[in-house]
């Protein structure tokens, strides 16, 4: 892979020629992991609500919406799962566990002022309807940002055979980024898929993105992982 190609990704317009340059020492062939699942982190009703606005215009009604980055994603997200579910590996959710005396006073994914329960609404950590789960999908509820902590991923994963992650959804400053280092510290292949992550500001994507790649796991174009899912890359390498 020539280096071009290695940061052919979303933050060329924003990273700066010398931070390239620092990091350097990270280039490396991307690829997706063996016996990978695919792990779809908050794609819950409330990131998309005020529909496809930019985040600013909503954060007075709708403060934890991702707004038109959400639903940007929406169709490669679709494309992704469809060609996941078409490989036959498994799916993994995870969305909030707001029950009642889950959790002590103070504790949450980020330390961001929790909404009162007047200003949720029932359905806010339902995972949107495009991507709704089906039999044999496994959904998580989780207290802390990463889908590790505290919940039974690890003995899923073990249970599945499972030695490599495909990630998808929101945000990647914040539950993304905490579970793909988790992955990565758990000794697993994490590929991230550029363009079916978002967040609420396309400098903090952008910027989280680049780190990421360059540290703890492979960013990837959906095309990418799509074509290795339908087994057009291994196709390619044979001939």
């Amino acid at each position: 892979m020539t280096p071009d190609r290695f940061e052919d990704h979303a933050w060329a317009d924003v990273v700066p020629d010398d931070l390239i340059q620092i990091y350097a020492p990270y280039r490396r062939e991307t690829f997706v992991g063996p016996s990978p699942a695919l792990v779809m982190i908050d794609l819950y009703n409330l990131a998309y609500r005020g529909g496809p606005v930019p985040p600013v215009s909503l954060i007075d009604r709708y403060p934890s919406s991702c707004g038109l980055y959400a639903h940007r994603a929406i169709e490669p997200t679709k494309r992704l799962l469809a060609a996941a579910r078409g490989a036959g590996i498994p799916v993994i959710y995870c969305t909030s566990d707001n029950r009642p005396m889950a959790a002590p006073s103070g504790g949450g994914a980020t330390r961001r002022r929790k909404a009162s329960a007047g200003e949720r609404l029932p359905d806010d950590f339902e995972i949107w309807s495009d991507f709704a789960p089906q039999e044999g999908d496994i959904v998580i509820r989780k207290q802390r940002a990463s889908i590790f902590q505290g919940t039974p991923l690890v003995s899923h994963l073990n249970l599945l055979g499972v030695r490599s992650l495909i990630v998808c959804g929101e945000s990647t400053s914040g539950c993304v980024r905490s579970s793909c280092v988790d992955g990565y510290s758990a000794g697993l292949h994490v590929s991230l898929v550029e363009e079916c992550s978002f967040d609420r500001h396309e400098l903090v994507h952008k910027m989280n993105l680049f780190d990421l790649h360059h540290k703890y796991c492979d960013v990837m174009h959906v095309d990418e992982v799509v074509a290795h899912l339908s087994g057009s890359l291994v196709q390619a390498a044979a001939e």
